[in-house]
């Protein structure tokens, strides 16, 4: 199959805008070094997380990394409602047109019917469905966001200012918001480094990397072929031109690939680390 990406000289379809790829590196950047401190400190007994912990200058201080990242990612996430809120504004109108429209982020009856028609199209009983602006793993991946943000972000909250919430809360509850923050970081970090990564990068129309989030651009036939029902609409309602773009130079692909096969390297190196925790080493 032809690589598009590397193609420098057609326009492409413009599909995220500069905030939304800046958030979203950001979001990685955050997550994976969540992910590096905390997954040392639950395996610390773990003969990988004591020389992870030497590396990012002992327990103290990836203590220090963590709780910084979780303000990057707490920012992402506000930065991101006041943007969808310009964005209601902007373009929307209201609410109800934002939440409830055709591009909507929330799970729809078609969402239901793709699912089921993905099912068959694996199978090999249908043709694979024609999927809209965003697809149901896509609206999946996006709120599994807003859970981690109000489950882990809280609990996360929690044990950072114990003294706070120990002044409305009875103090049993820093044990339990210990265990919740913990497992669900847990869950959190297995779901992102695999299930997220296959739907992204594995799967075999992107393997082994789909760039789109970092460049905000996709080949058009790309585009045609990835999201149908998108494509159609846009292209009867004959705006498609206004949202080609020029590729960027080979240099810039370059490094963006890099970025993420950094990213892509430390996840699976994550996932190998606690399975190994996980069979030979759970305490």
């Amino acid at each position: 199959m032809k690589n598009h990406q590397n193609s420098n000289n057609e326009l492409q379809f413009e599909r995220f805008t500069r905030l939304d790829r800046i958030l979203h590196i950001l979001m990685i950047v955050s997550f994976i070094s969540l992910a590096l401190t905390g997954m040392t400190l639950k395996f610390s007994y773990t003969k990988w997380a004591a020389i992870l912990s030497k590396l990012l200058g002992g327990f103290e201080s990836a203590g220090y990394i963590h709780r910084f990242a979780a303000v990057i990612m707490f920012s992402v996430f506000i930065i991101h409602i006041i943007d969808l809120t310009r964005l209601k504004r902007k373009k929307y109108g209201t609410w109800k047109a934002l939440l409830f429209g055709p591009n909507t982020m929330l799970p729809t009856k078609k969402d239901l019917q793709d699912f089921a028609g993905s099912l068959k199209w694996f199978l090999g009983f249908g043709e694979r469905p024609l999927y809209g602006r965003w697809t149901y793993w896509e609206k999946f991946d996006y709120f599994a966001v807003f859970w981690g943000i109000a489950v882990i972000g809280s609990t996360g909250l929690t044990l950072w200012f114990p003294e706070i919430f120990t002044l409305f809360f009875p103090g049993w509850l820093l044990n339990v918001t210990t265990i919740i923050h913990s497992d669900e970081a847990l869950l959190a970090t297995g779901f992102i480094f695999t299930v997220h990564f296959f739907n992204t990068h594995l799967r075999p129309e992107k393997f082994p990397m789909d760039i789109v989030i970092f460049t905000g651009r996709m080949p058009i036939e790309e585009f045609k072929r990835d999201k149908p029902a998108e494509y159609q609409e846009i292209v009867e309602k004959g705006e498609l031109e206004k949202y080609l773009v020029p590729n960027y130079p080979p240099i810039v692909i370059r490094t963006i690939r890099f970025f993420a096969w950094v990213a892509l390297s430390i996840g699976f190196s994550i996932i190998v680390w606690i399975i190994y925790a996980m069979i030979y080493a759970y305490q």
